[in-house]
């Protein structure tokens, strides 16, 4: 009998800096702030081993804020921990976030010796003046020599983030940065709208921001899936675009309820049919698990049909779809599927619901009536 399959997120949320669009946790990057998140992840990954016995680990993701701040040390004290009292698959998908103005060649080596083999790397943009609008750090050529150094250090699997609709954008200037990408070697690529959340500084000036219209975004989408595509990209998810054999395999299982676990401050877990995650402040999180308590202060359990229905939408994400007998729905569900068919959003092939071009464009109605 084939081991069950889970994944591992651990939120390491360093920064050195704070983005106007940002709305996240984040922790300043201090010594005792890193001594103190390993020795409570340890602490907590020590209490997750029991539920985790059964099941293969098939990735691990250390996401962020800033992750690559955490140290390669760290990172290698964690993998050998899991390793020593889990089971890893032997092609086990071990990610880490970057940005670019972290990048050194030592620092991606240091990270590849102790087992990250794929890199997630906080491009947003390869035109200054975008990047100078979202308040990022690093330029162009920065991100440019930041991929160079991550190749130079062996890790082939190099995924980028990319944002459009962004302030003062224009179909035309994310035009640039797309016309550079194919001479990249990136494997995966994964594509963002900008969202202003409450509480960002972004939002509290968003008056005053020259945001592109709705007809410039659908524009910017569609010259981006055109051009990924043609450049070897193939779109597989809603935002996500790969080479062939380098989809997200820990994405992959957000979107198909693969459980997962979450470590550190505000780290969100799915796992039994409940979604959980931890307080959000370092210290309270310290002290929750050093005292033997949780450290989780959220849990919810979806009934049914909601459960069903917000798992079918969020399969939807993937292009080739959900098997129509896998979900057991209500009649109103299908009645709704019924109609976002016959109005073309969705279309049935071969046993398999899927999102049409139009639904691709339009995915979040089209889950906001799934749901």
């Amino acid at each position: 009998m084939d081991a069950k399959e889970i994944s591992l997120y651990f939120h390491i949320p360093f920064c050195t800096r704070k983005c106007p669009y940002c709305h996240f946790y984040v922790i300043p990057d201090r010594a005792e702030h890193r001594a103190l998140l390993l020795k409570s992840l340890l602490l907590e990954w020590e209490r997750l081993t029991e539920k985790t016995s059964e099941y293969e680990i098939v990735s691990i993701y250390f996401g962020g804020g800033t992750p690559s701040l955490f140290g390669a040390e760290a990172v290698d004290t964690l993998l050998r921990k899991i390793s020593s009292s889990a089971s890893l698959t032997k092609d086990c998908e071990i990610t880490l976030e970057m940005n670019p103005e972290n990048v050194t060649h030592s620092l991606v080596n240091s990270y590849r010796a102790v087992g990250v083999n794929r890199v997630s790397l906080g491009v947003q943009s390869l035109v200054d003046d975008s990047l100078i609008t979202i308040g990022r750090t690093h330029s162009s050529s920065g991100a440019l020599f930041a991929i160079e150094q991550i190749q130079k250090a062996g890790i082939d699997n190099l995924s980028i983030d990319l944002m459009m609709e962004l302030p003062s954008q224009t179909p035309e200037s994310f035009q640039k940065t797309l016309d550079q990408l194919e001479k990249l070697p990136i494997t995966h690529l994964s594509l963002y709208n900008l969202t202003i959340e409450p509480h960002t500084s972004f939002y509290k000036n968003r008056k005053n921001l020259s945001l592109p219209s709705a007809e410039e975004g659908l524009d910017m989408l569609k010259r981006a899936t055109s051009h990924l595509e043609q450049i070897g990209l193939k779109r597989y998810e809603v935002s996500a675009f790969a080479k062939p054999g380098y989809f997200s395999r820990h994405n992959v299982g957000y979107w198909t309820a693969r459980p997962f676990f979450g470590l550190g401050p505000s780290a969100f877990s799915y796992f039994a049919g409940k979604r959980f995650s931890n307080c959000a402040n370092l210290n309270r999180y310290a002290k929750a698990l050093r005292s033997g308590k949780s450290a989780i202060d959220f849990v919810e359990k979806l009934s049914y049909p909601q459960n069903v229905c917000e798992l079918l939408a969020v399969e939807l994400r993937l292009l080739k779809g959900v098997k129509m007998d896998k979900h057991d729905l209500p009649e109103k569900t299908k009645e709704t599927l019924l109609l976002l068919t016959q109005e073309e959003y969705l279309e049935e092939k071969e046993g398999r619901l899927k999102l049409t071009e139009k639904g691709l464009l339009f995915y979040d109605f089209v889950a906001s009536e799934i749901v």
